[in-house]
């Protein structure tokens, strides 16, 4: 069975992707990622471009991106993702995979969106205790390091800082071990599935206000810090 990993870099894909080829139930011929133009930056992460293609490279499974307009319009991201997954159906792609934990409503969305074109989502990671798998994560020899924190949870400190236990220890009881509320995203640069260490160096730390600062229902406030191919 053919499948894409929904790509983002971060310590979950890159967890879900491990697990799903030591199986061997299934060929993934790409890491799928949305890109964000003109800055070609990953959603959400920030992290480049460039240092995306190395994972792959390292990794050795091809990188196949969808760049998205500057606009956050649902019915335009359901649009393009629709036409994408399409022409993966026509390489006998039926399959997707996610490195979702325990979001059902977000697991909901992705298979009714998958289910219009005919493809079923894989969720390798799925209701798994989330200490277990980084502490998993962090056994088998992965390595990543924060690149993005929602405002709400954590500050600019923990930005370019690498997951260890000492890291762990410093999260507040309302922070998901493993970020799945969106608390931090992370990059990951070395491990198992790699054939060689990403190099790269820490840049500036930005922050953004998605919210352009008004009161919203939602977190709207990020801190960044860009990695720089080294």
């Amino acid at each position: 069975m053919r499948a894409i990993m929904n790509w983002s870099g971060g310590k979950d894909a890159t967890l879900a992707l491990y697990k799903l080829l030591q199986q061997g139930h299934y060929e993934v011929p790409y890491l799928f990622t949305t890109v964000s133009s003109p800055q070609d930056r990953i959603t959400m992460h920030g992290v480049r471009q460039e240092l995306l293609q190395l994972q792959a490279e390292s990794i050795g499974i091809e990188l196949r991106q969808l760049s998205l307009p500057s606009s956050n319009e649902m019915e335009t991201y359901n649009q393009l993702m629709q036409q994408q997954m399409q022409q993966f159906t026509t390489e006998d792609i039926y399959y997707s995979i996610f490195g979702d934990i325990y979001l059902q409503d977000l697991r909901t969305y992705r298979e009714q969106q998958l289910q219009k074109v005919g493809m079923q989502g894989v969720f390798p990671l799925w209701q798994l205790p989330t200490t277990a798998l980084l502490n998993e994560f962090l056994a088998l020899g992965f390595r990543a390091v924060v690149v993005c924190v929602n405002a709400k949870y954590l500050d600019e400190s923990h930005l370019g800082q690498v997951i260890d236990q000492k890291w762990i220890a410093s999260l507040l009881p309302e922070v998901d071990i493993c970020g799945e509320n969106g608390e931090f995203h992370t990059f990951v640069f070395d491990g198992p599935l790699f054939d060689f260490p990403i190099d790269f160096r820490l840049g500036e730390i930005v922050t953004k206000d998605y919210g352009n600062g008004e009161k919203t229902n939602y977190d709207s406030k990020f801190h960044f810090i860009d990695l720089e191919v080294a």
